[in-house]
């Protein structure tokens, strides 16, 4: 089969790799109909995860047909047409009892990162009967596939974190796949208000058509006096940090509503100062989160009934042949505008 390998730092390819057998009781072999790429699998290639080794299946993100089954998969059967999730929860440990299933300790995220994943023509997904989602035939399979990372990230990490109401001020900042997620969830909710910051006028104006009820270009535009100016001088009551570096959390901490909620969705390599000398009497609170895909079921009625319509996210379709050409495309989104890449396997 064709499958994307990583071959170190800065290098990938598209190689022939051996069709996956099932390996234990509980897995799922998957024949891939589509998937897609993640900035996670950028910060895989540039090195920055050295938990993935050399030599792995990237992607853990996709729709397929189940081809196989363990013998001790019971509800999912071979011929059903199934969402994979990025997080793999064998159902039974501690965390997942909690309902943490990305703490799973034997599954969490592990496609495309420490087992073989998904941008392949098969891939094998352990603990199948609690990994995998049914889905109808006859769905928009381009529309699903947005559940498998970045409408439940958006959704788990940063509206129900961020303690979202009716009437609430919201501000996201970060337009990019996660932020788009988060603003189109946070609809659920009823804000008053969302306001979104970003230094890029296309996934601005993207946003405005998500439902925006301001944007604010902060290349060109002083946010913070924006966002007080729209605020009567208040600040939001929350506000969601969907970049990941140090300069999108201290701009979060200085538009907080005394009372707010800081949700953090970003992946932050380096240290991040926390302004506690300022903050430590505005009652103010900062979550963390790691995606659990545990609102899985209920995103996935909302896109079926098209409650929400994800198809918004998506950008650019390659094949699976053209993954190289994708992957430029995703790495370079400032000049290809890209946001959400469908790859047709």
């Amino acid at each position: 089969m064709k499958a994307l390998v990583y071959q170190g730092p800065g290098k990938k390819a598209l190689e022939e790799r051996p069709t996956p057998v099932i390996t234990t009781a509980t897995d799922a072999i998957v024949k891939m109909i589509r998937t897609t790429i993640c900035g996670t699998d950028l910060h895989i290639l540039k090195g920055d995860v050295p938990t993935c080794l050399p030599g792995q299946i990237l992607g853990h993100e996709g729709v397929g047909i189940v081809d196989s089954v363990g013998q001790s998969v019971t509800t999912i059967k071979v011929g059903d047409y199934v969402l994979i999730p990025c997080i793999t929860a064998d159902g039974k440990c501690e965390y997942c009892k909690k309902g943490m299933y990305s703490h799973c300790v034997n599954g969490g995220w592990i496609l495309g990162h420490q087992i073989d994943g998904t941008q392949a023509e098969y891939v094998r997904v352990p603990y199948a009967d609690t990994s995998l989602y049914k889905i109808p035939r006859d769905v928009d399979y381009d529309a699903i596939v947005m559940l498998s990372d970045i409408l439940p990230t958006g959704f788990e990490c940063g509206v129900l974190n961020g303690k979202i109401q009716p009437g609430n001020t919201v501000a996201i900042v970060g337009a990019g796949p996660i932020g788009l997620a988060a603003l189109l969830t946070a609809q659920f909710y009823s804000p008053a208000e969302m306001i979104v910051i970003d230094t890029n006028d296309h996934r601005l104006e993207i946003a405005k058509r998500l439902g925006a009820t301001s944007v604010i270009n902060n290349e060109n535009t002083k946010a913070i006096e924006r966002v007080m100016e729209i605020t009567n001088g208040r600040g939001v009551d929350t506000v969601m940090e969907a970049v990941g570096v140090p300069a999108t959390f201290i701009l979060c901490q200085e538009i907080v509503a005394a009372g707010g909620t800081i949700a953090n969705i970003g992946v932050h390599g380096v240290k991040v100062d926390l302004h506690l000398e300022r903050l430590w009497s505005h009652n103010i609170t900062i979550t963390t989160r790691l995606v659990d895909t545990i609102t899985t079921p209920m995103l996935l009625k909302t896109v079926i009934t098209q409650k929400i319509n994800p198809n918004l996210l998506i950008s650019h379709h390659f094949k699976l042949d053209q993954i190289l050409e994708a992957y430029a495309t995703f790495s370079n989104a400032a000049a290809s505008k890209a946001i959400k890449i469908i790859i047709e396997v």
